[in-house]
């Protein structure tokens, strides 16, 4: 096991990183309890999959569980499963001083926490997340919420972890396109700020995603390093921490433009196709030469990812609607969108100083593109 210190002062936490931790939560989770009593919540899949183990963990260190299944699907992350969730954790009787635990992947780690943020005015909790992509991404660093009509992430708040259980023996259990989906944000990591740890996955990524133990192990501990310390400067997103959104300004537009259909489009699938664009847009804007995009391009389709709005199935609305949507995401300041350009690989930087013509141009030749296929 391997561990990540997350140093925010009052609420630091760590992040264990390795085989068999679900076997061992009751031991991990232990020390955060005034009582042996846990309330889980899990959606469908992952319960089928990994509650049992879980369960068997929290009693061989005496621990009590009840848990509670949602439906799977980025559907839950709404309001009326906020609404059971909460009311069932009311029916369960926790308290201020329990421990609830959100057991899956980002959509269930993103509601639990949010609950856990509202109940009683403030819970603490535990995030176990069962997927590559919230492993290094969604369940560190507080972040929680819902997705309402107008877009994605759009209510929630700050609520930073007790505790957080990357068990990377459970990534076993995910196919391979779900895999190469969190693996959309690794790559965002060293895209964003560490060249040398992008060029040791144009090496070892191909390795992980076929297993090697080893290999993913390391990727989930760098990606959560570097989290961890961009969120110890800058806790709610006021300057630095924007940059762990490289991409995702292009995502959360395209996941809205087909419904948030996870059939058709993964999150980190639309952060993959967001940085390979976000790249391609700062060469257009000279901020960065035409080889970078093209590397970024040339690795994400070595590992089998989509890369291009083409990959996307089904119809998409025009460039200039696209951007519209754009237009509500959190980093609109002052009515203007925030990108996270490069000026190379490693490299990332935050401006609203973009042409939305540009954006619209980038756009409308991709969306050409896809049509030509």
């Amino acid at each position: 096991m391997e561990t990540v210190h997350v140093a925010l002062p009052g609420r630091d936490y760590d992040v264990h990183i390795g085989t068999g931790l679900l076997a061992q939560a009751g031991a991990l989770i232990a020390p955060l309890l005034q009582r042996p009593r846990v309330a889980v919540i899990s959606d469908e899949t992952v319960a089928a999959l990994h509650l049992d183990t879980l369960q068997a963990g929290l009693h061989a260190a005496g621990i009590e569980m009840v848990a509670l299944r949602l439906p799977a699907g980025e559907g839950t992350k709404s309001w009326p499963y906020l609404t059971q969730a909460v009311e069932w954790l009311l029916d369960q009787r926790v308290e201020r001083r329990d421990v609830v635990v959100a057991l899956g992947g980002g959509v269930i780690g993103d509601l639990v926490g949010f609950a856990a943020a509202i109940l009683r005015r403030g819970v603490r909790f535990v995030q176990i997340p069962t997927s590559l992509l919230a492993q290094v991404d969604s369940s560190v660093g507080g972040k929680t919420g819902i997705n309402t009509r107008h877009g994605k992430n759009l209510v929630g708040a700050f609520h930073q972890p007790a505790l957080v259980l990357a068990d990377t023996g459970v990534l076993s259990s995910l196919g391979l396109r779900d895999y190469l989906a969190g693996y959309g944000e690794v790559v965002k990591y060293g895209l964003l700020g560490d060249a040398g740890f992008f060029d040791w996955l144009e090496t070892h990524g191909p390795k992980a995603a076929a297993g090697d133990m080893v290999a993913r192990i390391f990727a989930v501990r760098r990606s959560v390093e570097m989290k961890a310390r961009i969120v110890e400067a800058d806790e709610t997103e006021q300057g630095e921490r924007a940059l762990l959104n490289l991409g995702h300004t292009f995502c959360h537009a395209f996941e809205a433009a087909t419904a948030y259909d996870g059939a058709r489009l993964l999150h980190g699938e639309g952060v993959a196709i967001g940085c390979a664009l976000a790249f391609e847009l700062s060469a257009r804007l000279g901020l960065c030469s035409q080889e970078e995009p093209s590397r970024v391009r040339a690795h994400l389709r070595a590992m089998g990812m989509k890369v291009d709005l083409a990959d996307i199935p089904g119809d998409l609305p025009d460039a200039a609607a696209l951007l519209a949507l754009m237009g509500q995401d959190k980093k609109v300041i002052d009515g203007k969108l925030r990108f996270i350009l490069a000026r190379g690989i490693g490299q990332a930087f935050v401006t609203s100083d973009v042409p939305p013509q540009a954006v619209v141009q980038l756009l409308d030749e991709a969306l050409q593109d896809k049509a030509r296929r």
